[in-house]
């Protein structure tokens, strides 16, 4: 069976990509990816076919790579992060199997800008968490509304993805206001600009604060839970480890 790739290149820096991405990416003739993350890979892999399409292309996107692969190419389809995380995993597999059954899809794993960001700020992960989108291109904002509100309520760290755009400027403040319903305005919070890219920048502040900070489309935002601390410029959620101090 012929195979196509699906490859999570990392949050941005060719340091940050897995080694399996890389040798992947190096084996391709075609890598096809929104604009973006192309131009990010061209620097490390210049010698390669690179084709893109705009946002809100993404079905073209996938259809290009898999026309291109049927001239009998080596195709990867790259996406930022991880592939299978808000990602083009899902959509390459549908379509593959609907139109392309001739073709097995790999998902090559990559490392989410999640995680990426989380290393920055020190370890706001340790324990239970959610990841959410505030885009709501493709999700109704009630329903980003009950998962904020269930996942406070919950007691998670949460992580923000796309929490802000020019459309949507005041996303962000409208997620603080309901997590702050079921938690203190004191709450610990990061956030990470630019991850493993240039400009670079990480702060961390009480949920009262992030409430009224202006960020990005390449922001993420952590909102830590009832036990998450400060440690000098650190972010730290405490999993419940016993030690002599």
């Amino acid at each position: 069976m012929n195979k196509i790739y699906v490859v999570g290149i990392g949050p941005g820096s060719y340091e940050q990509m897995t080694i399996k991405a890389a040798h992947v990416l190096e084996s391709c003739e075609t890598i096809v990816g929104y604009t973006v993350y192309v131009e990010l890979m061209k620097k490390h892999f210049g010698n390669k076919e690179f084709l893109t399409t705009p946002m809100k292309k993404e079905v073209d996107r996938c259809i290009l790579a898999f026309e291109e692969a049927k001239k009998g190419k080596t195709v990867a389809m790259i996406c930022s992060g991880d592939a299978g995380v808000y990602g083009m995993a899902g959509l390459m597999i549908d379509i593959g199997a609907t139109r392309y059954p001739e073709f097995e899809v790999e998902i090559v794993s990559g490392v989410t800008a999640a995680l990426g960001g989380g290393s920055l700020l020190g370890a706001p992960f340790i324990h239970d968490f959610a990841v959410i989108s505030l885009s709501d291109l493709l999700t109704p904002w009630e329903t980003i509304q009950s998962r904020l509100i269930h996942a406070s309520m919950a007691d998670l760290v949460i992580c923000l993805y796309n929490p802000s755009s020019k459309k949507r400027h005041d996303y962000l403040e409208k997620a603080c206001d309901l997590i702050m319903e079921h938690q203190p305005e004191t709450l610990i919070c990061g956030i990470v600009k630019n991850i493993a890219r240039d400009g670079e920048t990480i702060e961390i502040l009480t949920l009262k604060e992030l409430r009224d900070k202006k960020v990005d489309m390449f922001t993420t935002v952590y909102i830590g839970n009832s036990n998450t601390k400060r440690v000098g410029n650190r972010m730290v959620t405490p999993r419940g480890y016993e030690y002599e101090r």
